[in-house]
């Protein structure tokens, strides 16, 4: 009887094995959940190195951007070592400069600037400097710096000044955004509701901060109207004034002026950086 009733009492679970039964299931999603996550993370992080077979097959999965971008940094970070075995994947990356994909024109462009000895590259960086696209300009321009090629010039003068946001469909306009933020480049700046009542989004092609609103929502526009200014960040105002340093002309000094008198409102780096542009600019007149 002692043993039967034993026995019995064994296959009575306690509370506490109910409760470890019932949380069973929720312990596994949850693990799962992070280990997805996890893996997520890592096949993602631009700080991961690629094998040389890894890389090859980023550079053509441009069903996955991040991949691409993730080999195009690592290529980069190869160049910066001197390491010429990167020069296997030039083709894919003057393939990879002229596809419809934005993000792909703007790391390339950048990317170019690390080989001032591939005639390639340099071609390449001539047309870039012409895209549509006003980030990929800016990359190619200060690319070309690293060429010696003033091509870019114009604009790097160009990133001193606000940048003007246009309409790309007649309509109204609504906006919630107002002066003074800083944006990222891709944020939803404003959207514009055609005759058809068809929303077109307006989104910042550039980092920077909005400066001026021309038109305020409910205005009408039409396609090419300005909408909008937006000011460059501070890390492309420091890089382009580096490049005019190298590059610049005494005809650029007075839009460079306003960084360094405190014209335009500025940090200390930015009105540091601007003297010495100025600075450099001046010798190389004099001593043409």
């Amino acid at each position: 009887m002692t043993g039967e009733g034993n026995n019995l009492e064994g296959k009575i679970a306690t509370p506490e094995v109910k409760r470890l039964r019932a949380s069973a299931p929720i312990l596994i999603l949850a693990v799962l959940f992070v280990a997805g996550a996890f893996l997520t993370w890592y096949f993602t992080w631009f700080g991961r190195d690629l094998s040389d077979a890894d890389i090859s097959q980023y550079l053509v999965d441009e069903k996955h951007p991040r991949r691409v971008q993730h080999a195009l940094l690592q290529i980069q970070q190869r160049l910066e070592r001197g390491d010429l075995t990167a020069k296997r994947w030039y083709p894919q990356i003057i393939g990879l400069a002229s596809h419809p994909e934005t993000e792909f024109r703007l790391t390339t462009a950048w990317l170019m600037g690390f080989d001032s000895k591939s005639e390639e590259f340099h071609q390449t960086l001539l047309k870039l400097v012409r895209d549509p696209e006003p980030i990929v300009r800016r990359n190619a321009a200060l690319a070309l710096v690293r060429f010696a090629d003033p091509s870019g010039r114009a604009e790097l003068v160009a990133m001193l000044s606000p940048y003007i946001v246009t309409a790309t469909a007649e309509g109204e306009v609504a906006s919630t955004l107002e002066e003074g933020p800083a944006l990222a480049r891709g944020t939803l700046l404003a959207r514009i509701t055609q005759p058809d009542k068809k929303t077109v989004e307006i989104r910042s092609p550039l980092p920077g901060k909005l400066e001026r609103i021309i038109a305020p929502s409910g205005a009408k526009v039409v396609p090419g109207a300005p909408i909008m200014t937006i000011n460059s960040d501070e890390d492309s105002l420091w890089e382009a004034l580096r490049g005019l340093a190298l590059i610049g002309e005494p005809q650029d000094v007075p839009a460079i002026e306003s960084y360094a008198n405190g014209s335009v409102s500025s940090s200390d780096r930015i009105k540091q950086q601007a003297a010495l542009a100025i600075k450099a600019i001046q010798t190389r007149a004099q001593q043409k």
